[in-house]
């Protein structure tokens, strides 16, 4: 009986050793490589997700290189880029590409205490005509969250003027108010206050007549923010942001702005860019 029981045993550790050694056998290692990318903005950040990779070489798409394990790279901008990346995956060389759209970026920053940035903006430029009073500079920028506008007069902040910004948010002359203060659009949108010193309000045109002056006053939080603000010789340069997702309408592909400049009693217009009477400067976002 012992003896019975000495060779079922022994049966069961060569099955054993049988099972797995068949194991072992069919053991293929990994040798696919993936990673994954997070962009904000024109900077993307790579993350490999898989396991036993060595020896990473990274080609952006853009001429630069790498070869950090998990590297972050900022684009030069718009555009179409693949990144590449070969590397050891288990003792194996493996190549793996994507596709990146990097969307328009803007270079400005209110945060950064500095108005420099806006040297780098050259096109979207307002044209001034003689009508153009106190305010001698209007550029404007944008990316996919926020329309940048610049200005610079010839006015203090304390005089603390009223600024009114007229926006056709939807590039359509068939909605909003139709001015003769500015031509070209229908405005949607009217911003209104003393910006630089007690803030702005927003107001929506409410009137299916397009030729009344009917606007309703929005509540709506960090619409509006005000960046970097220089004095210097009675000459005022400052810097807004106005947040695309929270006005309607500022979403599409373009929208028209008119901007004035009034006495804070309202009883003299200092400035207008573009001149009263003239098209609404069309601001494109097809990018």
């Amino acid at each position: 009986m012992k003896k019975i029981k000495a060779t079922a045993l022994f049966c069961i550790v060569l099955l054993g050793i049988s099972i797995s050694s068949c194991k072992k056998d069919s053991y293929v290692p990994q040798t696919d490589l993936a990673y994954d990318v997070a962009v904000d903005g024109a900077t993307a950040t790579f993350k490999v997700t898989t396991t036993g990779v060595t020896n990473y070489q990274w080609d952006f798409g853009d001429g630069t290189k790498s070869t950090d394990a998990s590297p972050t790279h900022t684009y030069p901008g718009k555009g179409k880029y693949v990144p590449t990346l070969v590397a050891s995956v288990n003792g194996k060389t493996t190549e793996s590409s994507t596709v990146l759209r990097i969307a328009k970026v803007s270079p400005v920053k209110l945060n950064d205490n500095s108005l420099a940035d806006w040297d780098a903006i050259t096109q979207n430029v307002i044209p001034l005509g003689p009508n153009r009073g106190v305010v001698n500079a209007v550029k404007l920028d944008y990316d996919g969250n926020y329309v940048y506008i610049y200005m610079e007069m010839a006015r203090k902040k304390a005089d603390a003027d009223i600024f009114d910004f007229y926006i056709d948010s939807d590039n359509n002359p068939a909605t909003g108010l139709l001015t003769g203060t500015f031509t070209g659009g229908g405005y949607d949108i009217l911003l209104e206050g003393q910006l630089l010193t007690s803030g702005i309000d927003i107001f929506y045109h409410n009137s299916t007549d397009q030729t009344a002056f009917s606007f309703a006053q929005q509540s709506i939080a960090d619409a509006i923010k005000v960046g970097t603000v220089q004095e210097a010789n009675g000459v005022t340069k400052f810097e807004m942001s106005i947040a695309r997702g929270k006005l309607k309408g500022l979403t599409g592909t373009g929208a028209r702005f008119g901007i004035q400049v009034t006495k804070n009693d309202y009883s003299v217009l200092f400035g207008s860019a573009p001149d009263p009477g003239s098209s609404s400067f069309f601001l494109d976002m097809s990018e």
